[in-house]
């Protein structure tokens, strides 16, 4: 179940203090990266979950950090961040004042879960650290790691003491005997190895001799537990086997097998009694086992997914299960009702979209779910749930009223849904293999979809209609994105990126690059073309002449990585790129000087996708450790009065207004090459003049952003609104004049 330069500007992750008295919703920024201003999102649930000793709290692993939430209610207390990368496991003390996490930054660090602080981090370990757990006097920590490596360390001193070295591939858990006096360790299957290590063995924890081993299991062995008498030890495993095995600690004798579970087992735990054993798997069940008789007991079902973790109380009232479906259960042991559900745990956020009004955020997941958040407040305000395999991309209309997602594996489908009412408008068929993209036409009128089957498809919006298929190559199709103007689609695949004329036909094609392309974008006066690349560079393109303008270098390259997202923020000044999960990076371009600006550390796996809100205020990134972040961006410093050119040989112009078909205000962008005296002169489909925009002289520079571009409420000169229909805008700056048509639809 695991995943896996010229920074101006380094923003690292950072530690929180505990807020005991603070709100639910504040939980949004805690332990938020420097120059981040909120999360949505909590992280998937990346190992176990545990109650504390004193039972008043519960604690999940999450892919970034640990949270901590009252065992009773539920709400949020703390959350624990410092690791770099993910943490598959912790435990508590214990005393219970004292949390031990492992990461896959191959660091264990320790933590006091009264203030929430650091105390210190033990290195040592060469890989990932899989398992971590307290000895029964909580002097000792055993950590287990994918160095093949069991080592103990002294909680006190923090100095190392023993490493065990008997498996030969990874060790992915640990237990210690309830009197200490032993340490159970399973491994891993190794496919490469002649030998086998899905074996569980003993250790003499004083001495870390070897003591027995245990084989029978025939994949790698996940989860391991010694019953509270210590003559117990239970062993999950993964994958194929599916099964739970209960041995006899003195004998070594397999007492039983236990079968149910219909896919491999993450986690195993006895009651505090030892009567009864509970089992995660990957069927999305947790199971209750007799423990003395080996028999079947109930099955516990209410999670859509994986269930990672299972934990008992120290009370035995309570049992909580954690789940790759983003929620956490706690349920009451003797009625066996889930009393409490804890929501937030992300899977993979594969791509992101604002609604054109700013308002809300759209995210579609690994989990097969559309989520719209609202920005405000952070609310899940609606979750689209209808593709059978995971959210490859969605989009925004222009109007805002439409979205559209894209599916990967086994779905084939671009469905449309109603962004008010999260109903399903409609399903577009024709693809054959997973769709990478999906973009809407500026008028909003087509949509494109392309993927793996090398095909680029045009829909009619409004009634699903194949219009066109465009085949340009024996190439998988990673990103597409239409011109401001509507009449030409950039296609970036695999062999480059080609410029598809849509407004004429025959259609036309142009190459502008020759080299293997993860993600397009044009800038918003449409003049220049944004790539990203495998390699991790980044290069803009003019796009009417194909020349080659500048090339950013910062992303790191190769399988996993590059350049998997780029966007352009509305006055075209700067330009967001993020990279794999190698990279885990935001970088900001300054396009005025063609300059790194920032570079944005703070997510915990590989950032999938980034877009900026229309009113400039706000970039989000999106990632595979299942958050979005809001950056505050910083904007590039201005020489003199007036923010520089775009890009050389810019030249004055009006960009199409947003949004559009709008109700009942929209903006007007435009930029200026030298200062002008400025008007927009606004008209009826009969030309009857209706408003007239006096915005005076204007200075050299990009009027693109809400509190730069021209406004218009929707309403004549005498202030009354004006009828749905078609109307035309002039703008007039000096001897320049051009003209754009929009839509009023109420």
């Amino acid at each position: 179940m695991k995943a896996k330069l010229l920074p101006i500007i380094t923003l690292l992750m950072v530690s929180v203090l505990f807020l005991p008295n603070t709100s639910a919703q504040d939980y949004r920024k805690w332990g938020l990266p420097t120059g981040a201003k909120a999360r949505i999102g909590k992280g998937w649930i990346s190992g176990n979950i545990a109650f504390s000793p004193d039972n008043n709290l519960l604690a999940v692993a999450s892919s970034i950090g640990i949270w901590i939430y009252d065992a009773q209610t539920g709400k949020e207390q703390n959350l624990l961040t410092g690791h770099t990368d993910l943490i598959w496991s912790f435990a508590f003390s214990p005393d219970g004042n004292t949390i031990a996490s492992g990461s896959e930054d191959n660091t264990i660090r320790l933590w006091d879960v009264n203030t929430g602080t650091h105390k210190a981090t033990l290195s040592g370990h060469t890989r990932w650290v899989n398992a971590v757990t307290f000895s029964p006097d909580g002097r000792y920590l055993a950590s287990a790691s994918s160095d093949n490596t069991v080592r103990l360390w002294d909680v006190n001193t923090g100095r190392h003491k023993i490493t065990v070295m008997g498996h030969i591939y990874h060790v992915n858990s640990i237990a210690f005997s309830p009197d200490g006096k032993m340490l159970a360790s399973g491994g891993d299957y190794d496919y490469d190895s002649p030998q086998l290590d899905n074996s569980l063995q003993l250790w003499d924890v004083a001495t870390g001799e070897h003591i027995i081993t245990l084989t029978g299991h025939t994949e790698d062995i996940s989860t391991v537990a010694f019953s509270p008498d210590g003559k117990t030890l239970a062993a999950g495993c993964r994958w194929i086997d599916e099964t739970i095995r209960l041995w006899d600690v003195n004998t070594g004798e397999l007492k039983a097998k236990l079968t149910g579970h219909t896919e491999g087992i993450n986690h195993v735990v006895f009651s505090r009694d030892g009567r009864t054993l509970a089992s995660a798997s990957d069927d999305g069940t947790v199971c209750l086992w007799d423990v003395s008789t080996g028999t079947y007991k109930t099955t516990l079902v209410a999670h859509t997914d994986a269930v990672g973790s299972v934990a008992f109380s120290s009370d035995g009232y309570q049992l909580a299960t954690g789940s790759f479906d983003g929620t956490v259960r706690l349920w009451d042991t003797v009625s066996l009702d889930s009393r409490i559900t804890i929501n937030g745990h992300l899977s993979n956020v594969s791509c992101i979209a604002f609604s054109p009004d700013g308002h809300t955020l759209a995210t579609g997941s690994s989990d097969l779910k559309l989520r719209l958040w609202d920005i405000a407040t952070g609310n899940n305000s609606l979750t689209l749930v209808g593709h059978i395999s995971y959210i490859e991309s969605t989009a925004f209309s222009p109007d805002g009223k439409t979205i559209a997602t894209a599916g990967g594996f086994d779905d084939h489908t671009v469905k449309l849904w109603d962004a008010t009412t999260g109903t399903l408008k409609n399903t577009l068929f024709g693809h054959w293999s997973t769709i990478y993209t999906v973009a809407f036409s500026p008028d909003g009128k087509t949509i494109a979809s392309a993927g793996r089957d090398q095909k680029v498809c045009l829909w009619d919006v409004d009634t699903g209609n194949h219009k066109t298929t465009f085949i340009g190559g024996a190439s998988e199709v990673s990103s597409v994105a239409f011109n401001p103007d509507g009449n030409t689609l950039a296609i970036g695949d695999w062999l480059g990126i080609r410029l598809w004329d849509i407004s004429t036909r025959p259609y036309k094609i142009g190459e502008i690059d020759t080299q293997s392309i993860d993600s397009i974008a044009f800038s918003p006066d449409g003049k220049t073309i944004a790539s990203g690349k495998r390699d991790g560079t980044l290069t803009l393109w003019n796009a009417i002449n194909g020349a080659k303008v500048v090339t950013f270098t910062g992303h790191i390259g190769g399988r996993g990585a590059g350049v998997r997202s780029v966007a352009f923020s509305l006055d075209g000044r700067i330009l967001a790129s993020s990279g794999g999960y190698r990279d885990k990076t935001v970088r900001l371009w300054d396009i005025t000087t063609f300059t790194p600006h920032a570079a944005l550390i703070g997510h915990t796996e590989g950032v999938s996708s980034v877009a900026f809100n229309l009113d400039g205020t706000t970039l989000a990134s999106a990632s595979r450790d299942g958050t979005i972040l809001l950056w505050e961006y910083p904007q590039p410093q201005q020489t003199g009065a007036a923010p520089m050119q775009l890009l050389p040989n810019a030249e004055t112009s009006v960009s199409q207004n947003y949004p559009n078909p709008f109700n009942p205000e929209t903006w007007i962008p435009y930029q200026l090459v030298e200062p002008a005296k400025v008007t927009i002169s606004i008209y009826a489909a009969d030309g009857k003049l209706v408003r007239t925009l006096a915005l005076g002289q204007q200075a050299i520079g990009t009027y693109q952003s809400r509190n730069r571009a021209a406004y218009w409420d929707g309403k004549n000169e005498i202030g009354e609104p004006v009828a749905s229909g078609v109307y035309f805008y002039t703008l007039t700056a000096g001897e320049f004049t051009a003209t754009k048509k929009m839509l009023i639809q109420k």
